[in-house]
């Protein structure tokens, strides 16, 4: 990837819901760029989710969630994986369940259903070989590394809303926030 692939992230914009007709968060960011960031549903179901989903969401062992699987596109090339999975109390009979776009994203969905998510969700980031379905999927070559972020998300009243699992080819640098004592 060329430097023009790098850039300092924030999360931020993510997690804060969009004012009616503004762009989802990744557009916005790719265009604040002057690049184009875009996404293509994959698919939505109802699964039986990874034990790390399980725990955070506090669905029980028989319950599914609802994931929302997204390929993440810069400039039309894939650069990023997003599944993000939702209780099914959160999702059932929503936008979030449907196979549509959700205008402004999911965060801006979730606090108008009155889930405003947290200003600090818990992320957990880790590198792996990409699998065969994401090398596949992100047109990389076999053996080829990703890194994986996982974000784990609250609402302001502390009940466990999303967990969204990023598979990304690209370099980003983020720059934490001090907070005061």
């Amino acid at each position: 990837m060329g430097s023009k692939d790098a850039w300092i992230g924030d999360a931020q914009p993510y997690l804060t819901a969009r004012q009616a007709g503004e762009p989802d968060a990744w557009s916005a960011e790719a265009a604040a760029r002057g690049r184009r960031g875009s996404q293509r549903l994959l698919a939505v179901e109802e699964v039986d989710p990874p034990g790390p989903v399980r725990d955070f969401l506090g669905v029980g062992p028989d319950e599914k969630v609802v994931v929302r699987q997204r390929l993440i596109l810069l400039d039309d090339k894939p650069v990023e994986l997003a599944y993000s999975y939702y209780p099914a109390r959160v999702a059932h009979g929503t936008r979030l369940a449907g196979r549509g776009r959700i205008p402004g994203g999911a965060v801006t969905l979730l606090t108008e259903l009155g889930f405003t998510p947290e200003d600090e969700p818990l992320e957990d980031v880790s590198a792996a070989t990409a699998s065969s379905g994401q090398c596949a999927a992100l047109n990389l070559p076999p053996g080829t590394p990703v890194l994986i972020l996982t974000r784990f998300t609250a609402s302001t009243s502390g009940e466990p809303i999303e967990v969204s699992v990023m598979t990304m080819t690209r370099h980003i640098q983020y720059r934490q926030r001090k907070q005061a004592s």
